[in-house]
């Protein structure tokens, strides 16, 4: 059975880049996301990592820690970590989880349970490892994603899909297609127009089921 939304992550230890971690506690009280790669020196990887690297400030604005994880050691993720930090112009101070033996992937539901790497392995042996999670303070998942090797990850839409769930969580709303912060929100249809009135203010009844109003500031 694979991980599914509002499922309870597991909670690993895992040697990363930056010492030893346990995943719940490293989580803590904040949102956290998690990126797999399926190997480090690879170039789509390297620039999807400086990408969350480059968004440093937004991951701290949001109160969400970020960690990656790739099936080489911690020597090679340390290495890695020169040539992400050059590309991307800036540090990387996020860890890296070192999952040699796989078994993070195949807690998450990147690689079946019989999965293993062959000596001289090459990324395609771990190509599912390509996703995204993202977990709440709860520590369930709250949205996953996963990508092609050949298909670089776009993390503004992961940093928008954050504030949807953010703004979800906090207001008690849902979030329409190609939603952006400030944008219209949908009322829940469990809020009756009354109470919808009182909570909200004014909104707009486009259908029924269909209620858009806009949040305070």
């Amino acid at each position: 059975m694979g991980l599914r939304i509002n499922d309870t992550v597991p909670n690993f230890s895992a040697e990363t880049d930056q010492g030893t971690i346990q995943f719940h506690d490293w989580i803590g009280d904040s949102w956290a996301i998690l990126f797999s790669h399926p190997k480090d020196f690879t170039p789509v990887c390297t620039t999807e990592f400086g990408a969350v690297a480059q968004l440093a400030d937004e991951w701290a604005k949001r109160g969400t820690k970020v960690i990656g994880i790739s099936v080489d050691g911690v020597e090679d993720h340390k290495k890695w970590k020169g040539d992400i930090e050059s590309y991307a112009g800036t540090g990387a101070g996020f860890p890296i989880i070192a999952d040699k033996d796989l078994a993070v992937a195949k807690q998450f539901d990147m690689l079946p349970a019989e999965a293993y790497l062959p000596d001289n392995a090459t990324p395609n042996d771990s190509a599912t490892v390509r996703s995204v999670f993202i977990i709440g303070p709860d520590k369930k998942l709250k949205l996953s994603m996963t990508y092609p090797m050949n298909v670089g990850r776009n993390f503004a839409e992961v940093l928008r899909a954050l504030d949807g769930l953010q703004t979800a969580a906090k207001e008690g709303v849902a979030v329409p297609a190609n939603w952006n912060v400030g944008d219209d929100v949908i009322i829940p249809t469990s809020v009756s127009d009354e109470d919808a009135k009182k909570k909200y203010g004014e909104f707009e009844t486009v259908f029924p089921y269909l209620r858009k109003t806009k949040l305070p500031g």
